[in-house]
C-alpha cells in the first residue's frame, strides 16, 4: 500500500461533483456482455467490545478456489495454532455444523457454526441459510449470519445472555477475472447497502483510451480518463453525508499484466477532517470513531 500513499498529495486529492443521488444523465454504462470477476476471498476485520471493556479484533476471511472452500477465524493476533479453521469442501474433513475451543492470550474463544443449510452466491461467503458465532469468555462477541437472541441461545445449547458489541471496520476482497468488480458495502452502522461497481473499459469506439469507472448503486461517481497515464490516484465522493476517499493503484495492469493486481482502496472520514486517511491506523484509539475501509484486490485473467 505504500506505492499508493507515496504517490498521492494534497493536491491530488478531489472531492468528486457526483454524488449518488445524482440524476440518471450520471447512471453507470450498462455493458450486458459483461460480467463481474469472481471473488475468490473475502476477509472480514470485526471491532469487538465486551460488557468489561475489553476490546480485541476478530478477523474472518471466506476462501474458495478449484478444489477447496473455507473459512479461517483469526482472534486478535496471527497464531496459526490459536486460530480456528474448516474446511467446507472437504470430504473427509468438512464438518458443517459443530463447534470448536481454542485459548489465545488470556482469553478463552468457543466457535458454533452450522453452514448445513448455507447458500451462495458467486463469492466463497454464504448469503442466506447459516450461522457462525464467536463466544469470547463465555460472551457472545460476533454472530454471522441471521439469528435472533433467542434463536442463538436454543441452538448453542448456552446460558450466555451477555452480548457484545461488534461493527465490521475492514473488509478485503480479492477478485480474477475481466476489468467488472462487483460487490456491496455499507460504509456505516447506519447507512444502507451499497452496490459497487469498478469497470476499466474503452472511452471512445476505435480508440484504445482505457477509463475507470466507478459506480454506485448504478450512478457514476467517479471517472478516470487515459488510464494509462493516470494509473495511480486518489478522489473523494460523498456517501450517506459523509466523506468517502476512493484510492486505485492499476499500475500492474499495465506492466505486470501476468502477475500484477490493481488495488481499489475506499475509506470512510470522520466527520468533516479535511485530511485524507493516509498516515492514520486502521484501528483507531479507544475514544475515536470507528471507520470503514474496503479493499478490492483485482487481478485480469490472461
Amino acid at each position: 500500500m505504500r506505492d499508493i500513499i507515496s504517490c498521492s498529495g494534497k493536491k491530488a486529492v478531489n472531492v468528486s461533483p457526483f454524488s449518488c443521488s445524482s440524476d440518471s444523465s450520471n447512471a453507470c454504462i450498462s455493458q450486458k456482455t459483461s460480467v463481474p470477476s469472481i471473488k475468490s476471498a473475502v476477509t472480514c476485520v470485526y471491532k469487538v467490545v465486551l460488557s468489561t471493556g475489553m476490546q480485541l479484533f476478530i478477523r474472518v476471511t471466506w476462501s474458495k478456489n478449484q478444489t477447496s472452500q473455507g473459512l479461517v477465524i483469526n482472534f486478535g493476533d496471527d497464531d496459526p495454532s490459536t486460530c480456528f479453521k474448516l474446511n467446507t469442501n472437504s470430504r473427509f474433513f468438512g464438518k458443517k455444523k459443530g463447534s470448536k475451543a481454542t485459548q489465545s492470550g488470556h482469553s478463552k474463544f468457543e466457535v458454533f457454526w452450522d453452514l448445513s443449510t448455507a447458500e451462495y452466491d458467486t463469492g466463497p461467503e454464504p448469503v442466506l441459510g447459516f450461522y457462525v458465532v464467536v463466544v469470547v469468555n463465555s460472551e457472545i462477541g460476533l454472530v454471522l449470519g441471521h439469528m435472533g437472541e433467542e434463536t442463538i441461545t436454543k441452538r448453542l445449547k448456552t446460558n450466555t445472555t451477555e452480548v457484545a458489541k461488534s461493527s465490521l471496520v475492514s473488509r478485503q476482497e480479492h477478485c480474477s477475472g475481466n476489468t467488472h468488480y462487483s460487490t456491496k458495502a455499507r460504509f456505516c452502522g447506519t447507512s444502507i447497502v451499497h452496490d459497487v461497481s469498478i469497470r476499466c473499459s474503452g472511452e471512445h469506439q476505435g480508440l484504445n483510451h482505457p477509463v475507470l469507472l466507478v459506480c454506485i448503486d448504478k450512478k457514476a461517481v467517479i471517472r478516470v480518463k487515459r488510464l494509462q497515464w493516470n494509473f495511480r490516484g486518489n478522489q473523494t465522493i460523498f456517501v450517506d453525508g459523509m466523506l468517502v476517499d476512493l484510492m486505485w493503484d492499476v499500475h500492474d495492469w499495465f506492466f505486470k499484466p501476468v502477475t500484477g493486481s490493481a488495488v481499489f482502496m475506499f475509506r470512510t472520514r470522520s466527520g468533516l477532517d479535511s485530511r485524507l486517511w493516509l498516515e492514520e491506523k486502521l484501528f483507531q484509539k479507544e475514544h475515536d470513531t470507528v471507520e470503514f475501509s474496503l479493499l478490492i484486490y483485482a487481478r485480469k485473467n490472461t
